[in-house]
């Protein structure tokens, strides 16, 4: 997975972290500028048409791999320089989710459907 907090502890809190490619677009639009690599964000998954501020404190599911969503993901400092000057800012409140893992399961590439878990 290439995740620096991979096998890092058992009940980290951060096991998987989640951005809604709105919120990165907004954050472009805001500051002008384009993010050609995603991964500059430093998140496992991005994803589209969800509210991941308003799954703090919930259970669901990406394909059929079980989460918790634990947090939102406060962005660092640091991205003023990866991205651009005021990214930090921008991404305040929209800087993705923290997820704690569930379930074992596969994700894959391409569409994967997000839904709250029963």
């Amino acid at each position: 997975m290439g995740d620096r907090y991979f096998d890092f502890k058992e009940d980290y809190k951060g096991q998987l972290s989640l951005i809604a490619l709105e919120d990165i677009r907004a954050m472009e639009s805001d500051l002008g500028l384009e993010v050609p690599d995603l991964r500059e964000f430093r998140r496992n998954i991005v994803v589209s048409g969800v509210d991941l501020n308003g799954l703090v404190g919930k259970d669901f599911r990406l394909g059929d791999v079980e989460l918790r969503g634990v947090e939102q993901c406060k962005p660092c400092p640091w991205m003023d320089e990866s991205i651009g000057a005021g990214a930090h800012a921008a991404l305040e409140n929209r800087g993705g989710l923290r997820c704690r893992i569930l379930s074992s399961g596969i994700l894959g590439k391409g569409e994967l459907s997000l839904e709250p878990s029963v």
